[in-house]
């Protein structure tokens, strides 16, 4: 299988030299115990992972495409991998403009784009290779040679001693031919040069006089010397550029010459022994001078590091928190804001179509330089392309904003735009911006995926519902359509056979279906009205003891063996309530205590008055409620385990809409037990208060 892969991929590669193994001397090294292949079989059978490096150089596009067409070869994880040292801060807008290109084209190649900090390049290269499980790394051919023993040797063969069992593979370019090497060039404004020489100068004088100091108490020259070494460290601390402290290096030994030795005030030097001092003074002062810089330059870089680091934190966080759409862009906007320190504008994905900018201003409330036309052209592009364009880009480089898609894989949430007309974003700053736009992404596509479950689970409890009425409904109404339908037929064909006993008693049962009918149509209509959000209560001043009348009187019908009884305190009570729904809850109540107790139970209705509230109170004799049950009986479609006499299934929709009634008219309902059996179901509803005049 390891042959075939490499057979594979020379058909894809033609002129890609590979060095797989390490010098002469290393492999020496290395062969000892057979550790190296046997490493190399272990890399094998990992799955494999492409590592592009990334650089300023022209010749980095090729490599960038030959480690693209080899992750599609092996079908592996792809990442191009940017090394930024301490000197990258002091790079030609060029190189920084080209590195930019580079980092796009690999992300558009489908690559992870990844930027590591350090000053040791090759040395980062193989670490990061070394804990991504990068089994190939792909670089261009270096043409600078060691010039001479004590220069550094190329970068591939200290990636080679850093990473011995890696395959690295070099990638040949005409192009590579010219050598070429990172310019740093720092333009520094006049007033920045001036401001370090006035430092510099000041720092040599206070030297210059301590040292004269020294020299007046009879310090030898040894102090003196270090008087000086110290002022060149001040010096490359103080200022911004090396430079300075090479200068104040060679200013010091001059002016210690021309101070301090025999003759003074002349460059000559009468001791043998001087020459040497001031070699070793020169090249002290400047060492030191050149660790201090480079150390200031680290601890900047890793400011900068630790600075956006917290910004990728907060960034986390602060999406983690967001509750909607709009949190989630208004805090990627912040984090974006603090990370750039620009202007960013944002377009949404409304049903498939941008929506109008948002803009995320640092000082002013109007956006500068702002072609509404021109803007949203190139918007809209990125939106319908899932591209990157605008400015700095080949794509709509007339306009002022940079344009990067928010996306999920081929998934576009919107768009962000951010200024860059004057000033190209660094390439770190825009690895961290990528970070960012990500995890914004993310967090966009999490809020869509919890709103969509929310309607999906809100349908399914509808769908669900739905089943359980249908199928309520299907066995229910099957009953009494078939006890009406058998009757009326029974009438029709044998009615003269009957006598007067038998057709009441027919009668009587087709009745009775259909107003059992009748109250489950009701109820069902309720339900719905509930649902829909259309139930309105029209509510007048009633006479409490009439509405319980009313609903006893359409129950007493059904009573049979039961005693009904009605028991009221006070007989002049009026509540404020929907007359028409007041009796359906009282008849739900009654009803359902005929039903579900036994033949020759008691059932008494009391009404009374506690505080500023109607009480109504529906006891009966029956077997009670289980505990369970009570959790759940004002539940919709719960039915319980109890038996109706007449073997009809309950809907379980009766004792909901009086739960919803009851709530609606400002009241409570609950259930108890009745001593020393029974239930007792009590409900409340506010009174009315009339002012009666002689």
């Amino acid at each position: 299988m390891k042959q075939s892969k490499k057979d594979h991929l020379n058909m894809f590669f033609r002129g890609t030299k590979s060095t797989g193994e390490a010098p002469s001397g290393q492999r020496a090294a290395n062969a000892q115990g057979g550790d190296a292949a046997h490493n190399t079989e272990f890399l094998a059978q990992k799955p494999e992972h492409i590592l592009a490096c990334l650089s300023s150089a022209p010749s980095n596009t090729k490599i960038i495409r030959t480690a693209a067409r080899m992750a599609v070869a092996f079908n592996s994880q792809f990442t191009a991998l940017f090394v930024e040292t301490p000197e990258f801060a002091s790079e030609t807008p060029e190189n920084k403009k080209r590195l930019m290109e580079n980092q796009k084209l690999a992300e558009q190649l489908g690559a992870n784009v990844e930027t590591v900090y350090g000053e040791d390049v090759p040395y980062q290269i193989a670490e990061y290779a070394r804990i991504s499980s990068v089994t190939k790394i792909v670089l261009g051919r270096s043409v600078l040679t060691r010039r001479h023993i004590f220069s550094r040797p190329p970068l591939t063969e200290q990636l080679l001693a850093y990473a011995p069992g890696m395959d690295i593979h070099i990638i040949p370019d005409q192009s590579a031919d010219t050598p070429y090497r990172f310019q740093n060039v720092r333009i520094s404004p006049k007033s920045v040069i001036l401001k370090n020489s006035i430092k510099s100068g000041a720092i040599l004088l206070g030297t210059t006089l301590l040292s004269m100091l020294f020299q007046h108490l009879g310090f030898t020259d040894a102090n003196i010397i270090m008087v000086y070494i110290l002022g060149v460290l001040l010096t490359s601390i103080a200022t911004s550029h090396p430079i300075y402290s090479l200068v104040s290096s060679i200013t010091s030994v001059l002016l210690f010459n021309f101070l301090f030795t025999s003759p003074r005030f002349s460059f000559m030097a009468y001791e043998t022994g001087y020459p040497v001092t001031f070699v070793v003074m020169f090249l002290t002062a400047y060492i030191t001078g050149t660790f201090a810089n480079r150390y200031k330059a680290q601890a900047g870089q890793a400011a900068k590091i630790a600075y956006r680091t917290k910004i990728l934190f907060d960034t986390d966080q602060m999406l983690s928190k967001a509750e909607n759409k709009e949190e989630i862009l208004a805090a990627s906007a912040e984090q974006i804001q603090k990370l750039l320190e620009r202007d960013i504008v944002i377009f949404e994905n409304v049903d498939g179509h941008l929506s109008d900018p948002h803009f995320f201003r640092k000082d002013d409330p109007e956006p500068a330089a702002y072609n509404p036309e021109r803007e949203r052209a190139a918007a809209e592009w990125v939106f319908a392309n899932n591209h990157i364009a605008g400015a700095t880009t080949d794509i709509h480089s007339d306009t002022h904003y940079l344009y990067l898609a928010l996306r999920v894989n081929d998934r576009v949430y919107g768009v962000v735009g951010i200024y860059a007309r004057e000033l190209p974003l660094d390439a770190s700053a825009y690895s961290i911006l990528l970070s960012i736009l990500s995890e914004t992404a993310l967090a966009l596509e999490n809020d869509k995926n919890a709103r969509e479950k929310e309607a999906a689970a809100v349908l399914a409890e509808s769908e669900q519902l739905r089943a359980n009425l249908l199928r309520t409904i299907s066995h229910d109404l099957r009953t009494p359509l078939t006890s009406i339908s058998g009757n009326a037929s029974n009438l029709m064909s044998n009615g003269d056979c009957f006598d007067e006993a038998t057709k009441l008693q027919i009668y009587t049962d087709i009745y009775n279906d259909s107003m059992w009918l009748i109250e489950l149509v009701e109820n069902l209509l309720y339900t719905t009205r509930i649902e829909e959000g259309y139930m309105t209560l029209r509510t007048s001043t009633e006479l409490l003891s009439e509405l319980v009348e009313e609903a006893v009187q359409h129950v007493r019908r059904k009573t049979g063996n039961h005693t009904l009884r009605v028991v009221q305190e006070d007989d002049l009570l009026l509540v404020r309530a929907d007359a028409k729904l007041v009796v359906q809850v009282i008849s739900n109540i009654l009803d359902n205590a005929v039903k579900y107790t036994p033949p020759g139970s008691s059932i008494t209705v009391t009404t009374d008055r506690e505080d500023n509230i109607a009480r109504i109170r529906i006891a009966d004799t029956g077997n009670g409620i289980s505990p369970d049950e009570k959790e759940h009986i004002f539940e919709k479609f719960y039915c319980g385990n109890q038996k109706i006499a007449d073997n009809r299934r309950s809907l379980g929709l009766g004792l909901y809409l009086c739960k919803v009634i009851v709530e609606a008219h400002g009241g409570t309902i609950s259930v108890s037990d009745n001593q020393p059996h029974g239930a007792v179901f009590c409900f409340t509803l506010p009174l009315e208060e009339v002012s009666c005049y002689e």
